[in-house]
């Protein structure tokens, strides 16, 4: 009789360990982003508070936007991580090769209340940003007015800092040699086109110094080891804002982009990742990552919510908008994208 309440002693002792264990589990939520600035203001932004809504402790994980480190996760079947920020490019990829999972709505928002092309699949719009150009004025002495003078060397003498990825790079390489933006993708999409754009690169090959991480290009300019840089507007009007650097951006031809976020297959707490997805998504909380880096909100009905000093600087403000722009198209990177990396890779490389 003893034996056998010892025994159900130890028996509720180690369900009680498991259920604690478990419960610690459950209220823990590991998010991989890319770090720097961004990563800082969606902490400020969403994390921190969804943490104090909910008590769910926030994991945080950085990365550089590598699909192929979530996919040996996946591959292995050990997920450490629920939710993964991701590009528009790599999204479709990855829904295809199903590295991460298909997004139920009805968990997280009205799909008909994003902008358009920022709730696919497999990830759901994180906020708009835009590839633009970054100077400043005192190197410079006169100003680039588009983001395709990177190609006028002649104008613009000294090196200039791309990102060392094919996207973005190949759509401003068409439209400095004379490809309208409602073309560009059409052009992109044949081999005639990609020889076009990579014959375009190449007038400038020599100048260019490659970054990788978005905090690169600031540092790159502050330091002058360049004359003129691609970079994520947010990136640099925080480092105008926050670091008092003269930096200048220019809107021109810039390319609109939108950050998403993933569910990675397999991840251990989806449920808890599909409540911060409906967080985040919320229009009042979706704007409010604007106040903290300029990037814009995706939710349609969000702008009303965004602090009137941060709407002037995003990159979807109406004045940004006027006049040459092209928003990516996530459907082309997502069916070229594999190829005209590998094409890079190897033109890198000559």
């Amino acid at each position: 009789m003893k034996i056998a309440k010892t025994r159900m002693l130890a028996f509720a002792a180690a369900t009680a360990l498991f259920s604690i264990g478990h419960a610690a589990l459950a209220d823990e939520l590991s998010i991989m982003a890319s770090g720097g600035a961004w990563q800082d203001a969606q902490r400020k932004a969403w994390f921190e508070p969804f943490s104090k809504e909910t008590g769910a402790k926030i994991l945080e994980q950085e990365y550089l936007g590598d699909l192929g480190k979530v996919k040996a996760m996946v591959d292995t079947g050990n997920v450490p991580i629920d939710l993964v920020t991701v590009e528009t490019a790599t999204v479709l990829q990855g829904c295809d090769a199903g590295i991460l999972e298909r997004l139920d709505y009805s968990k997280i928002g009205p799909r008909d209340k994003f902008i358009e092309g920022s709730a696919l699949d497999c990830g759901v719009g994180l906020d708009a940003y835009g590839d633009i150009l970054a100077y400043d004025p005192t190197v410079l002495k006169e100003a680039p007015t588009s983001v395709l003078d990177l190609f006028d060397t002649e104008k613009f003498p000294g090196k200039r800092a791309m990102r060392k990825f094919p996207a973005q790079n190949l759509e401003w390489a068409l439209m400095a040699d004379g490809v309208a933006p409602a073309d560009v993708y059409k052009v992109l999409a044949t081999p005639e086109g990609v020889d076009r754009a990579f014959k375009k690169l190449d007038t400038i090959k020599n100048d260019i110094v490659w970054w990788d991480a978005g905090a690169q290009p600031a540092q790159l300019l502050a330091s002058k080891e360049v004359v003129m840089t691609t970079a994520w507007n947010g990136r640099i009007q925080n480092a105008i804002d926050t670091d008092k650097k003269p930096f200048k951006i220019v809107w021109n031809n810039q390319i609109l982009e939108y950050d998403m976020i993933a569910i990675p297959k397999g991840a251990k707490n989806p449920e808890l990742a599909y409540k911060y997805l409906a967080y985040i998504s919320k229009p009042d909380n979706n704007a409010k990552l604007a106040s903290y880096i300029t990037y814009g909100p995706v939710r349609t009905d969000a702008a009303s919510f965004v602090a009137a000093d941060a709407l002037p600087k995003l990159p979807n403000a109406p004045d940004h908008l006027a006049g040459a722009y092209l928003v990516a198209d996530t459907e082309f990177w997502g069916d070229y994208g594999e190829d005209l990396v590998k094409r890079f890779n190897a033109w890198l490389a000559q």
